[in-house]
C-alpha cells in the first residue's frame, strides 16, 4: 500500500511537472513568434519611411512602432530597394515583418501572410482646381495627360482609352529622372494640364500644393497591407488585432492628418513679404528678437542677420509655430535636436533658448561643410540646405552630384539638381546614398527665399 502511495505521489509530481514544461513551452513558442526586438522591413519612400532633419519618419514607420510601443518590444529596422528583396527577407527569417504596404493578390498571398489595416488606393486624375473640373472618364477624350514613360500609369491609360472608344492624347515622358511627383508640380504650376498618379501620393502633394484636384478615380482598386511569412499566423493575428483598434483611435488619426492632410509648404513664397519682414529700417530693427538674434550670432560668429533671416522664413517671427514634422518655434527646432542641445521639449519655444540652439546648429553645419566646400559665400547655400532638409540629405546630394558630373562644390545647377534627384528611385537607393528618400524642392526654395531676406537685411541694417 505504501509503495503504491508513493506510486501515486510520483506520478502527480511528474505530471505537474510535465504541465509546466507544457506553459514553458508555449511561452517560448509565442515569445519567438512576437519576439523582443521586431525586426522589420520597409523601403524609402514618402508614405513608409524616411529621414527628415535628422529625425526618422513616416506612416508606416509611425504605426509599425506604435504597434511595438503597445506590445512593449523593441523595433529594428532593415531598409532595402525593392518589394522582392523584403519577401526574400522575410522568408529567410530575417525579418518579422514587412512595414510597407505588400498588394493583397493571389500572388503575392503565395509568398506572404498579409495582416493588420487593408489601404485601398486607387490612380487619380491630377488637375488644377476649377469651376470646369472632368469629373468623368469619358471626359478625357481630346485631353493631352501626362505621365511617366513605361509606368503603370501609362499602361492603364492606355487600357482606359480603349475601354472609352479612344481619343486620349497621351504623353509618355521619357526623362530619365521624371517622376509621379514632379508631373504632380507641372500640373500645379500650369506646365502640363493632367497626370495619374496613385491615390495615395496624389494626398501627400495635396498637402503641398493645395490647387489640385485628385477626386476623380480612373483605376480598380487596389488592396494592400502589411506582411509576415506564411507560417507567422499569432504575429499576423497580434498585428491585425492591435490594427483594428488603432484605426479608431486618436493617434491613428493624429498620424493620418500628419503625413496626408497638414500642409508641408511652411512659409511659401506668397506668405513671405519683403514689407513685413523688418519692423524699422530706419532704426535697425527687423524683429523683437533681435537682442537675442544679436547675442547668439556674436557668441557663434555668426552674422546676426543671417539668424533673422533664417527666423523670418521659418516662422515669421512667430515663437508657437508648430510644423506637420513637430518643428518648434522661431527658428523650427526639431525635439530630437533641441535635445542633442540640452534643451527640453518644454522649453523649445522659448525664443531666446530657441535662437541660441540654431546658432549652434548652424556653426556645426558650417564645421563638417567646410572641407567640402571651402568658399564661405558658396558653403553659406550648403550649411541653409543642410539645416532644412538635415546634414545626410545634403552629404548625399554632393555624393550624387560627383558621380554624375556636377560640380559637388557648387549649390546652384549643381547640388540643388542633385538633391531634387533624391525624389526618384533610381537615385536614392544608388549605392552612394546613405539616406534614402528626400523631396528636394522645399528645400531648394527655403535657400532661395534665407538668401533673399539676408541680402535684403544685410542692404538694409547695420551689422
Amino acid at each position: 500500500m505504501r509503495k503504491l502511495l508513493w506510486l501515486i505521489v510520483l506520478f502527480i509530481i511528474t505530471s505537474i511537472a510535465s504541465c509546466n514544461r507544457m506553459v514553458g513551452d508555449d511561452t517560448a513558442s509565442h515569445n519567438s513568434t512576437i519576439p523582443d526586438t521586431l525586426r522589420v522591413g520597409t523601403l524609402y519612400s514618402p508614405t513608409s519611411f524616411f529621414l527628415f532633419r535628422g529625425d526618422t519618419m513616416g506612416y508606416e514607420y509611425d504605426r509599425i512602432t506604435s504597434f511595438a510601443k503597445a506590445k512593449g518590444i523593441a523595433t529594428r529596422f532593415y531598409i532595402k530597394s525593392n518589394l522582392q528583396a523584403l519577401i526574400a527577407m522575410l522568408d529567410s527569417g530575417e525579418i518579422d515583418v514587412i512595414a510597407y504596404e505588400v498588394p493583397i493578390t493571389s500572388e503575392y498571398r503565395k509568398q506572404v501572410l498579409n495582416c493588420g489595416s487593408e489601404n485601398i488606393t486607387y490612380q487619380v486624375l491630377v488637375q488644377p482646381k476649377s469651376d470646369t473640373l472632368i469629373t468623368d472618364v469619358i471626359q478625357l477624350i481630346d485631353k493631352d495627360i501626362y505621365v511617366e514613360h513605361k509606368s503603370k500609369y501609362e499602361a492603364r491609360l492606355h487600357n482606359l482609352d480603349e475601354e472609352i472608344g479612344g481619343g486620349i492624347r497621351i504623353h509618355a515622358l521619357r526623362e530619365d529622372t521624371i517622376t509621379a511627383e514632379d508631373l504632380i508640380e507641372r500640373v500645379a504650376n500650369g506646365d502640363i494640364p493632367l497626370t495619374v498618379v496613385n491615390s495615395d501620393i496624389a494626398l501627400i502633394n495635396q498637402t503641398y500644393y493645395r490647387n489640385i484636384d485628385i477626386n476623380l478615380q480612373v483605376s480598380f482598386p487596389q488592396r494592400a497591407s502589411w506582411a509576415v511569412s506564411l507560417g507567422n499566423q499569432a504575429l499576423a493575428d497580434s498585428i491585425t488585432a492591435w490594427s483594428s483598434l488603432a484605426e479608431s483611435g486618436s493617434a491613428d488619426k493624429l498620424m493620418l492628418r500628419r503625413y496626408f492632410e497638414m500642409s508641408k509648404t511652411g512659409a511659401t513664397d506668397a506668405m513671405l513679404s519683403d514689407a513685413k519682414s523688418i519692423i524699422s529700417a530706419k532704426h535697425g530693427i527687423i524683429s523683437d528678437y533681435d537682442i537675442y538674434f544679436r547675442q547668439h550670432g556674436q557668441k557663434n560668429s555668426i552674422d546676426w542677420r543671417l539668424l533673422a533671416a533664417i527666423g523670418w522664413v521659418e516662422s515669421q517671427f512667430s515663437n508657437d509655430v508648430v510644423s506637420w514634422a513637430g518643428a518648434r518655434g522661431i527658428m523650427q527646432i526639431m525635439p530630437r535636436t533641441a535635445k542633442a542641445h540640452g534643451l527640453s521639449i518644454e522649453n523649445i519655444e522659448d525664443p531666446n533658448l530657441n535662437i541660441g540652439v540654431a546658432a549652434e546648429l548652424i556653426k556645426t553645419l558650417d564645421r563638417i561643410l567646410r572641407k567640402r566646400v571651402e568658399d564661405p559665400n558658396e558653403r553659406l547655400k550648403f550649411v541653409l540646405a543642410a539645416y532644412n532638409a538635415g546634414i545626410g540629405h545634403i552629404l548625399d546630394a554632393i555624393a550624387l552630384a560627383e558621380k554624375y558630373h556636377k560640380d559637388p562644390k557648387v549649390w546652384n545647377n549643381n547640388v540643388q539638381e542633385a538633391l531634387l534627384m533624391k525624389a526618384n528611385p533610381q537615385f536614392y537607393n544608388d549605392s552612394v546614398c546613405r539616406n534614402g528618400y528626400f523631396r528636394g524642392r522645399q528645400t531648394v526654395s527655403y535657400v532661395s527665399n534665407v538668401s533673399h531676406y539676408y541680402s535684403l537685411y544685410c542692404s538694409k541694417i547695420k551689422k
